[in-house]
This record gives structure tokens, sequence and C-alpha cells, in this order.
């Protein structure tokens, strides 16, 4: 009788193993599925919490193999969209509204993770060898590294997985203390779709480019609620401070330098860490002229920011950013370029 009792334990142990998929067997499936095809299209949702306020943004994305990209963020409550393009002649950061390209020597996305393009997901996935996966009703949830947690101080991703399509659902991206940061919700993945190089040209998005093939309507909505938001701005122009505090660090100096009969504010920070920022208003441009951008692409969420070892560079609601510091690492410009807001209005 005893002798059965184990013999029944045995089979049910050699059962279950063989109902539950490994995670090295499930990351292989996956890389087989999101990298089949000449490209992808998606459609998702991110929501955002960096600065002490949460944001959500529409994403949009397209790739072609093998290094073609064209990912199209807009926030949902401003109405205001920056595409971030890569094709043959380098990688860009677009911002319609103001005809403003800045080109970067950059190999985005290969050395950096990013949730919302899934070849980088699957990437997370199969280089993270500590990564850990469970298995739920319908889904299967990898828990891996991000690649570059050294720049946004968020170390931690769990990435669920549709267990019928074998397609991501959502990716939740946290902090060391596991508070999530950032929510990806995937709405729509077609696998196998690909475009044309000349649609990925920088060009497509200039105003003299709007009627041609390539550019949809949503990018000409867009482009024309981005224009309207950032007149707005320009009427009401506020200085904006960061609302991230570091200790024994204060406000020392606020200076309103005209230049060309434009107005720049310089906010000096001291004490332990000290920091500069720069502000003016953006200069809406008639031809959408490609400017080089030193430093590496920094995602702030609302915004594409330039950064170096000693500085970071952004535009937000019309207007224009440039952190300096030699006591800042980047992952704390990062957040304080996260967390700058609007005061008192001048």
């Amino acid at each position: 009788m005893r002798f059965r009792i184990i013999l029944l334990m045995l089979v049910v142990l050699v059962l279950a193993a063989c109902g539950a998929e490994s995670g090295e067997k499930v990351s292989k499936k996956i890389q087989e599925k999101w990298n089949k095809g000449e490209g992808y299209e998606l459609t998702a949702t991110m929501k955002m919490n960096t600065g002490g306020q949460e944001r959500i943004y529409d994403v949009d994305v397209w790739h072609t193999k093998p290094d073609f990209y064209r990912v199209s963020v807009t926030d949902q409550s401003e109405k205001v969209t920056q595409v971030i393009v890569r094709n043959e002649e380098g990688v860009f950061v677009v911002t319609p509204a103001l005809r403003k390209s800045y080109k970067f020597q950059s190999n985005w996305p290969n050395e950096n993770s990013q949730a919302y393009l899934i070849g980088a997901l699957a990437k997370d996935v199969s280089s993270d060898k500590k990564a850990s996966m469970t298995e739920q009703d319908g889904t299967y949830t990898f828990e891996t590294a991000t690649r570059n947690a050294e720049k946004t101080g968020l170390p931690i991703q769990k990435i669920v997985i549709d267990k019928e399509t074998m397609l991501p659902k959502s990716v939740s991206i946290m902090n060391e203390a596991a508070e999530e940061k950032i929510f990806i919700e995937f709405k729509k993945i077609d696998i196998g779709t690909a475009h044309k190089k000349d649609e990925y040209a920088v060009e497509k998005f200039s105003k003299n480019e709007e009627n041609k093939e390539g550019t949809t309507d949503n990018d000409k909505e867009a482009a024309d609620n981005d224009k309207e938001a950032v007149e707005d701005d320009k009427e009401a122009f506020s200085t904006y401070y960061p609302t991230v505090e570091f200790a024994n660090v204060k406000l020392a100096n606020e200076q309103v330098v005209e230049e060309n009969g434009k107005e720049r504010v310089i906010l000096t920070f001291e004490g332990e860490k000290n920091y500069t920022i720069l502000q003016q208003p953006v200069v809406h441009s008639e031809q959408i002229l490609p400017v080089f951008a030193p430093g590496d692409l920094a995602d702030l969420g609302f915004t594409i920011g330039a950064i170096t070892d000693t500085s970071i560079s952004w535009e937000k609601d019309g207007m224009s950013f440039f952190l300096a510091s030699t006591q800042l690492t980047q992952e704390e410009m990062i957040e304080v370029a996260a967390s700058v807001a609007p005061g008192g209005a001048k």
C-alpha cells in the first residue's frame, strides 16, 4: 500500500512537470514569435509616475528590419507629440509642432531597455540569466533586470505574456523599492508588418510633406494640436522649478537675462550637489532642419532629452531647458529634469 502511494505521488509530480513550461522554453518561443517577419506595428498606452505626477501617453510604433524605427509618443492631456526616428542617416527626435529635429550619434535602441519595443523586451528576457518566470491562468510573467538602470534608476521590470498568442500584454517598470513608475499596456500588435525606407524619412514630419504618402491623418491632427499647445504656452511664460529636493541643496540665485529680445531664466542651486538650470521659450521654426544633439537619448516620459555625463537638455510645454552639473549623476539629472514644473507666471 505504501509503495502504491509513493508511486502515485511520483506520477503526479511527473505529470505536473510535464504540464509546466520552463522559463527557458517560453523565452525561446517569444524570441521566435516576436522577431518573426520583416517588422511589426503596435499601439500601446503608457502611464508614467515621475516627478510626483501621473501622465498618460499614446504610443505608436513601426519597426522594419533591421534597424528602422518610428515611435510616436503623444501626451493624452496636452496632445503634444514627439517622434523618435531611426533610419539610414541616424537617430532623430522630432517635435512636429516646433518643426524641430535633433540628431543623435546613438546606437538606440540596441543598448537600452525600451519597454514599448518588443524586440528590446525579448532581448531583456534572454540576456538576464537571473530572470524568473511565474505561470498563472492564461499568462506567463517574467521578472527581469533592465539594461539602462544606471541612467533611469529603474532596475526591475515585469513582463506579462498572453499564453494563447505568446505576445506581451503589459510591462511594469519599477524602482529599487519595487514601486511601479511606468506601466505599458499593449493594445494591438501586428507581427510581420513592414514599411518602405522612405516612410522613415525625417522630412515626412515637415509641413511641406504633410499631404504626401506616408503621413497619416493622425499625424496631421497631432501636429496641429501640438502647434496650438505651444502657442498657448508662449502667451504666459512661467518660470519652472524642480520639485525634487536633495539634502543641503538650495536655490541660491535666480537671474533673468534678456538676449536679442528674448528672456532666459538661470537658476543656480548650491550645496552638496551644485547644478544650474537654464530655461527659455522655444523658437518655432519654419523649416525642419536637424540639429546635432550631444550625448544619448534620455527618456523623461513626457519628452525625450539629450544627456551627457555633465548635462541634460529637453523641451517641455513650449520651453527649452538645459541642466548642467559636475556633481549630479545621470540618474539624478534625470530625476531633477522629470520633476521640473511651472511656478508663478512672469
